[in-house]
């Protein structure tokens, strides 16, 4: 099953010149994001660019008046009348060159304030993106290739893009009143800088299509990279790391990943040097040929010094000119490159979509929750985790699901909640399909706590007022939720109560795996929901505070309808009715005392936990 929606390539594809072309699409679409993200600092950007090309050929110009007139002043022993246009046309190149500082000045401030801006929209724009992909997406490692490839080797690409297109104007612009000087000398000058300079950009170009090639290869060593610096120094990972002294193996198997990833870069750039000095050989070479000629035209007379001033001038910044035009067709042309990979990302769709016309949830759950012959496979996966499945939830009744690992219980959440959607089968909501309703709609109706609850870094109260943002929880309700959990007497005993930062990240105050449970149920217990699912809600609790809490759950739920997934009988009990899950279907439903009555798997687990008469 490909979650991608297209062909997918490996990494170590070639890319064919049809797909470069097509690359060039992505210009139009970089430069509207840029537009889109700065309009005012843009439009400046880009006049300013306009003025600093034409500002080198008026230098060019002045050079030729500066070294006439200075001539002028020598043959005439300084005559004041002669000093008075020199001095006009030193102050004029004065001004040139003060006014190329200062515009390269401000338009460096103004790209800075650009890229800041760029960078913050592409973010959104990849948290939006990420936001809203099926949970299939997070099944794939392709998916987190692609999303590094995004957020960090092209985040920058859409400003580096508009840099080299804008460097691109810029130059043509002085390249083209250059070629006009040159041609005032010699028809075939302007072909010398073309010839000198073909080979830089070859070089650029071939060492971008190689970097581009080997980065697409190793994402996945990068990644893996990261995985270990991540086990080396995280906190979640340091007691087992040094208990089973793992460290020497994982500072290892980094060492090893990045020499090897540090000797294929310095092979690239090794070749890209060795272009890159061939192709400035080939530079120096036709520079040698304008100058005999120049020398040549010198000396039989043709030019005078101000004339060879601005000719050579005009050649050597020329020669610069074209190499940096061509540098620039190579460096859009990197940009590019990665900016496939930005796009492609934002590109992808969610395949659990909403309907054109969503019908509204029914007030409240009044009749039940139906599941009716469900097949469910997940993305990658060759098992199939749910097989013509059915299970009905009554409204208003605790409904116990227990079973071994890998039954099938949990896959019952995230398909309730639609973060997927059945390969066959349907489940209604009071005989409503869930693809009827948006999904949103229908996830505002429903409360979870997972088997493993996110711990945020955040306050307390922080904690808990998550499960209902929307509604944004008061104080009073807040407190309620925590009362329901029985986590107000772990919070009594933070230094701030309900105020105080949880976590190491921001804060100083760590809680224990059952501390973090109780939040996350108050978490669950705080959003007003029709329907709540808890997975494994007692898993970290001792069996005090289990019996404490399960004595009261009855009391809590009233007017709600529950879904528990547990594997501890002596939470299931408490249910209305128990459905015993095995290899992806039901195969015992009853009370706890039917069940154990029965002397099926049920009877059998129970007398293996509980050996004592029920």
């Amino acid at each position: 099953m490909n979650v991608y929606g297209g062909r997918r390539r490996t990494y170590a594809a070639q890319v064919t010149s049809r797909e470069r072309l097509a690359q060039v699409r992505y210009i139009p679409r970089t430069l509207k994001l840029v537009w889109d993200a700065a309009p005012l600092w843009t439009a400046i950007s880009l006049l300013i660019l306009v003025v600093q090309g034409l500002l080198p050929v008026a230098t060019v110009y002045l050079t030729r008046n500066v070294v006439n007139a200075l001539v002028d002043v020598i043959e005439s022993q300084g005559d004041p009348a002669v000093w008075a246009p020199a001095v006009t046309t030193i102050v004029l190149m004065g001004l040139v060159m003060l006014t190329n500082g200062v515009l390269g000045s401000v338009n460096s401030y103004i790209r800075a304030a650009l890229s800041e801006q760029v960078r913050d929209q592409l973010h959104g724009l990849i948290h939006a993106k990420a936001l809203s992909l099926d949970l299939q997406f997070f099944e794939s490692p392709t998916y987190y290739d692609q999303l590094q490839r995004a957020s960090i080797d092209a985040i920058d690409r859409p400003i580096g893009l508009l840099d080299s297109v804008s460097k691109l104007l810029q130059n043509t612009i002085t390249l083209a009143a250059m070629a006009g000087v040159l041609l005032t000398f010699a028809w075939w000058l302007p072909l010398v800088l073309l010839v000198g300079t073909l080979p830089a950009l070859w070089v650029t170009v071939k060492a971008t299509v190689d970097f581009h090639r080997w980065r697409r290869r190793n994402t996945l060593n990068e990644r893996r990279l990261a995985y270990y610096n991540r086990i080396l120094i995280n906190d979640e990972a340091a007691p087992e790391v040094r208990l089973f002294n793992l460290g020497d193996h994982f500072a290892g198997a980094y060492t090893t990943l990045r020499g090897r990833l540090r000797t294929e870069r310095l092979r690239l750039q090794r070749n890209q040097t060795i272009g890159q000095i061939g192709a400035v050989l080939t530079g120096l070479l036709t520079m040698a040929v304008a100058l005999i000629w120049i020398a040549w035209q010198a000396l039989q007379g043709l030019y005078n010094l101000g004339d060879m001033a601005m000719l050579f001038q005009a050649m050597s910044q020329g020669q610069q000119l074209m190499q940096n035009l061509l540098n620039g067709v190579g460096e859009i042309y990197r940009n590019l490159v990665f900016l496939e990979d930005l796009f492609t990302f934002l590109e992808l769709e969610p395949l659990t979509t909403d309907p054109v016309a969503p019908a509204a949830v029914p007030a409240g759950l009044q009749q039940s929750i139906e599941l009716r012959d469900l097949t469910f496979q997940y993305p990658y996966s060759d098992r199939v985790a749910l097989n013509n499945f059915s299970l009905s939830i009554p409204a208003g009744q605790i409904v116990a699901i227990v079973g071994e690992n890998g039954a099938g219980k949990s896959t019952l959440l995230k398909l309730l909640c639609r973060f997927y959607d059945p390969q066959a089968g349907v489940i209604t909501w009071d005989g409503v399909d869930l693809r009827a309703f948006r999904q949103q709609d229908l996830r505002r109706r429903i409360s979870v706590l997972f088997q493993q609850p996110l711990p945020y870094h955040e306050t307390v109260t922080a904690n808990i007022a998550f499960g209902d943002i929307t509604r944004a929880p008061n104080h009073p309700q807040i407190e309620a939720a925590a009362a329901a959990a029985g986590a107000v007497e772990i919070i009594g005993k933070l230094p701030e109560g309900y105020d105080t930062v949880l976590g190491k990240w921001f804060g100083y105050t760590q809680l224990s795996t059952g501390e973090w449970q109780r939040l996350a149920l108050a978490r669950a217990f705080v959003r007003d929901a029709d329907l709540v699912i808890l997975d494994e809600p007692t898993s970290a609790m001792d069996s005090w505070a289990e019996n404490e809490w399960m004595s009261r759950f009855r009391d809590l739920i009233a007017g709600r309808t529950a879904v528990i997934i547990t594997h501890r009988f002596t939470t299931a009990m408490q249910a209305d009715i128990i459905h015993v899950m095995h290899e992806g279907r039901i195969v015992e439903s009853g009370t706890h005392a039917e069940l154990v009555a029965r002397g099926g798997r049920y009877a059998f687990s129970w007398r293996q936990q509980m050996p004592f008469p029920a």
